[in-house]
């Protein structure tokens, strides 16, 4: 049996070579995002070229790229002068790159050069987009919203220990007239673990912020790649939606960082950050003094006032006084001759009243009664006062007006209901 052809793996290796030789004889265009970077000892640099799709992120084609050190220098120079940024991972570029092919090494890109305009431009379009996504969910306005204390002296700090600015800060604090609590939470706040970093730390203070009136997110001064961690959108949501008021001095003079707009505050350095602090204080300080004036300088008034009052009362009751006192001095004398006849008239009054009821209850007294021919029944020594307490034979005693008789019962009659006489045996 013959055997199948075939080439060699060298051959193959060269045919490709060849076909890319051939199809890109000339440098191309290409735009790709920078996943690794390194300069080494000979001043060669080193990159690996990705391109990411879908929402995750997941690269989509990868490449091995180099530049020269004849040509590394010129490049990194133009491209820190015209985008403010030092070549460095997560960086998009548009580089012109010849394609190269070799037989052990493989596939890679020889760059010539970079546009800085190019990724001047994505910076910018990622900017607006973080922007625009962080209005569309809502989270904008938030932290400028929050209801914030008069005096800020609590204050957790994002910074890193090693820091000039943050000795800058505490100085600035330690020379104002106010006491201020500072408690430093550790972070990178530059290169390519800032952001997690700095989101690890903000977590932290949400863990204790009733410890807390106010976080200050400072660094120091820096080029636009050590300070383009706060233009990133998971950093700027974090810090948009912070329960406490975020003050930033991120130490940058020309550009605001996407945190600065969506901060309580923002301000250039720390030292200003502290600076605004013992204004605030200061604020206060003057805000309470001048009402504590106000209050003494109202009270004042007032209490004048009420003295004016009271006394203005005390002469309205003295005159009142003498008047009433005058007043009833001349009634006592109008009537101080009366006495006598009012007692007169209410004795008479009174006699006439007396001798009226002796004449009633002399018109109907027994004795009265009798004269009139009424007569009084006894037995037994009690008073009749029904024919039924009396029964025929019994004796009974009737007493007139001019004496009394003795008799005997024949027979009782008992009137009842329409005087019907009934008999009684």
């Amino acid at each position: 049996m013959a055997e199948p052809r075939h080439i060699t793996l060298r051959e193959l290796q060269r045919a490709v070579k060849r076909t890319l030789d051939e199809q890109f004889e000339l440098p191309v265009w290409v735009s790709a995002e920078i996943a690794e970077i390194k300069v080494n000892y000979s001043g060669h640099c080193y990159l690996e070229l990705v391109e990411k799709g879908g929402a995750n992120g997941v690269p989509t084609a990868q490449a091995r790229a180099m530049i020269w050190s004849s040509n590394y220098p010129r490049i990194a120079a133009a491209f820190a002068t015209g985008t403010g940024e030092r070549l460095t991972a997560g960086l998009h570029i548009l580089a012109k790159a010849l394609v190269t092919y070799h037989e052990i090494y493989g596939f890679s890109l020889q760059i010539t050069d970079i546009d800085p305009a190019y990724t001047l431009g994505d910076m910018a379009r990622q900017r607006q987009q973080t922007i625009q996504q962080l209005q569309q969910e809502g989270v904008w306005e938030m932290n400028r919203e929050i209801c914030a204390p008069a005096a800020m002296q609590r204050i957790a700090v994002v910074s890193s220990a090693q820091a000039a600015g943050f000795r800058d800060f505490c100085k600035e604090l330690e020379q104002s007239p106010y006491r201020f609590r500072i408690t430093l939470f550790d972070a990178f706040v530059q290169g390519a673990e800032a952001e997690n970093s700095i989101i690890d730390a903000l977590g932290r203070i949400v863990g204790q912020q009733e410890e807390f009136d106010a976080v200050a997110l400072i660094r120091g001064g820096g080029s636009a790649s050590d300070l383009n961690c706060f233009n990133a959108y998971r950093l700027c949501a974090h810090v948009a939606q912070f329960p406490l008021p975020v003050l930033t001095g991120i130490g940058h003079d020309k550009d605001t960082s996407i945190a600065d707009m969506v901060a309580f505050a923002a301000l250039k350095t720390p030292t200003a950050v502290a600076g605004w602090l013992v204004e605030r204080s200061g604020q206060l300080c003057t805000a309470l003094d001048t009402a504590a004036l106000r209050l003494a300088e109202t009270t004042r008034s007032r209490t004048h006032a009420a003295a004016l009052e009271l006394e203005k009362r005390r002469g309205d009751l003295r005159h009142l006084t003498g008047e009433r006192f005058a007043r009833e001095k001349m009634r006592l004398a109008q009537q101080s001759g009366r006495p006598a006849d009012v007692a007169r008239e209410l004795l008479a009054h009174q006699g006439l009243r007396l001798d009226n009821a002796a004449e009633i209850i002399a018109a109907h007294s027994p004795e009265r009664l009798l004269q009139l021919g009424f007569a009084l029944l006894r037995s037994g020594g009690r008073a009749l006062t029904s024919a039924a307490q009396i029964q025929a034979g019994d004796e009974v005693e009737i007493r007139l007006a001019d004496g009394s008789l003795n008799a005997t019962i024949n027979h009782t009659t008992l009137w009842q209901k329409k005087n019907r006489p009934t008999k009684k045996r």
